[in-house]
C-alpha cells in the first residue's frame, strides 16, 4: 500500500478512535458549554440549549460520571462549572462530589434551559447560548462530536469554520474513501510499529469492563454472565466475549468515572470494536502483533461503515462496531479476505434494523446480542457459510452489502428515529 495512504488512513484510525470519559452526546454538549463559558469569562447565569434530536434521544437516561445522576442538566451544569474544553471529550474529568453538589443547585435554580432544534443542519447539533453580567457567547458543534463551526463573543464574530459543510457528518477533504479491501490490506499489511498505537483501546477498555466487574453500575450484565452464566452459557470464548464487553459498557452507561476508548464518536462503539477482539486473543493466547492487526481491523471497519451511515441514526451502533469485531474475530481464527466478507455479509443479513432508542445501561444487552452475532458470522465464514445475494438485501459485493445496511440506517429508518424521540419524550 503506498505510504501517502498508509499514513491517511493512521491518522484516520487516530482522529475517530480516541478516550472519552462518559456517553459521548452529553459529553459533546458538556464541552460546547465549557468552551462558551471560557469565551464568556465567568460562570454563567443562564444557559440556554438548542439541540438535534439525536443529541436530546442519546442524554435522556444515560449516567454521567462521577455524579450518580443521569440525563443532560447535570452535564451542561457541570460543563459550565469545571469543564475544560482542552481536554475534548473528557471534558468532565476533573468532577468531584463537591462539583456534583454546586450543579445541583445550579439546575434548582433554573438556570438551564433545553429545546429541540428541529431544523438542524446535521443529527449531531449543539447550540449554546450562555449570559452573565451583561454579557454574552455562543458556540455551536455540528456534525462531529469535537466540530466547533462558529463562536460568538457578545453578538461579535470570533471563529466560523466557513469551510466546512456541516452537513457532512464526518471526515475531513484528506481521508481516504475507504472499502473493505483497503482496510483489509492496511490491517494485515502496515508495518506493526505504525500501527501498534492501537493497543491503547485494549488498555482502557478492559481496565473499564474490570471495574465494573469489581462494582455495580447498570443492570450488572456483565457480572451477571461472569457470576451466574455458566450454566447458560458454559465457560466458552462467547461467554468471556460478552462478559468483557457489556460490563465496560456498564461502567459507562451507569456514569463510572472512567475513560474509555471510543470510535466513530462513540464509547460503546469503541468498546464493542475492542473487547471480544481482545477476550478471544486472550483465550487463544494470541501473539501481540496478531492481536494489534485484529483490533486495527476491527476498528477500522466499524469506521469505513461509519463514513457513509453518519455518526448519529435510528440504527444502533453496536451494529456497525460488532461488524467491525467480526472482521478482527475471523482474523484470529486464521480466516483471510473472502472469509471476512463472508462474515460482513453475515452481520449485515442478522443485525440491520436494531434501531437506536438512545444511551442508557440497556445498551449492554444490546451489545451482547453484537458480540454473540459476531462470533457466529465469523465461525459460520470460517466454516465456508455466508448469506448469499438470494437472500434479503445481501449482495455479492461486501461493500454494495454495507452500503445497503447504511443507506436503510442513515435514510430509511428516518421516520423511525422520529418515532423513538417522540415515544421517548412524551412517556
Amino acid at each position: 500500500m503506498d505510504q501517502l495512504v498508509r499514513q491517511q488512513i493512521i491518522d484516520l484510525i487516530k482522529r475517530e478512535v480516541v478516550p472519552a470519559v462518559g456517553c459521548t452526546e452529553p459529553v459533546a454538549v458538556a464541552l460546547c458549554v465549557a468552551k462558551a463559558t471560557e469565551l464568556l469569562g465567568q460562570v454563567p447565569d443562564k444557559i440556554e440549549l438548542s439541540l438535534s434530536g439525536n443529541i436530546i434521544k442519546n442524554a435522556m437516561g444515560v449516567g454521567i460520571p462521577g455524579t450518580g445522576m443521569i440525563g443532560l442538566p447535570i452535564a451542561v451544569a457541570l460543563g459550565a462549572l469545571v469543564g475544560k474544553s482542552e481536554y475534548s471529550l473528557e471534558v468532565l474529568r476533573d468532577v468531584t462530589p463537591e462539583a456534583v453538589e454546586a450543579g445541583k443547585r445550579y439546575i434548582s435554580e433554573g438556570r438551564i434551559s433545553v429545546a429541540l432544534e428541529p431544523n438542524a443542519p446535521s443529527n449531531l447539533h449543539i447550540d449554546v447560548r450562555v449570559g452573565g453580567d451583561g454579557h454574552s457567547a455562543r458556540v455551536i458543534i455540528s456534525g462531529a462530536h469535537t466540530n466547533f463551526i462558529l463562536m460568538e463573543k457578545d453578538g461579535v464574530l470570533v471563529f466560523e469554520k466557513v469551510e466546512s459543510d456541516i452537513g457532512i457528518e464526518s471526515g475531513t477533504s484528506a481521508d481516504p474513501e475507504l472499502n473493505m479491501r483497503m482496510v483489509y490490506d492496511f490491517a494485515t499489511t502496515a508495518p506493526i510499529q505504525e500501527i501498534s498505537f492501537i493497543l491503547e483501546s485494549k488498555r482502557l477498555n478492559l481496565a473499564a469492563a474490570e471495574h465494573a466487574l469489581a462494582g455495580n453500575y447498570g443492570h450488572c450484565l456483565g457480572s451477571t454472565v461472569r457470576h451466574f452464566g455458566e450454566k447458560f452459557f458454559g465457560d466458552t470464548p462467547v461467554a468471556h466475549a460478552i462478559t468483557l464487553t457489556s460490563a465496560a459498557c456498564d461502567a459507562r452507561m451507569g456514569g463510572a468515572l472512567v475513560p474509555v476508548m471510543s470510535n466513530s464518536g462513540s464509547g460503546n462503539q469503541g468498546i464493542t470494536a475492542t473487547m471480544p477482539v481482545v477476550s478471544y486473543a486472550m483465550d487463544i493466547n494470541a501473539s501481540e502483533e496478531d492481536t494489534i492487526r485484529a483490533l486495527v481491523l476491527s476498528h477500522l471497519t466499524s469506521i469505513y461503515i461509519k463514513q457513509s451511515l453518519g455518526r448519529l441514526s435510528a440504527l444502533c451502533g453496536c451494529v456497525v462496531a460488532s461488524t467491525g469485531a467480526t472482521s478482527g474475530l475471523v482474523y484470529l481464527m486464521g480466516g483471510g479476505y473472502e472469509q471476512v466478507c463472508d462474515a460482513v455479509k453475515n452481520m449485515v443479513a442478522n443485525l440491520t434494523g436494531m434501531i437506536c432508542d438512545g444511551a442508557k445501561p440497556s445498551c449492554s444487552m444490546k451489545i451482547s446480542s453484537g458480540v454473540s452475532t459476531a462470533m457466529m458470522s465469523a465461525m459460520l465464514a470460517m466454516q465456508g457459510f455466508a448469506v448469499t445475494s438470494a437472500e434479503g438485501i445481501i449482495s455479492d459485493d461486501v461493500d454494495e452489502t454495507v452500503h445497503n445496511l447504511t443507506s436503510i440506517g442513515r435514510d430509511s429508518m428516518q421516520a423511525t428515529d422520529k418515532l423513538v424521540l417522540k415515544i421517548m419524550t412524551c412517556k
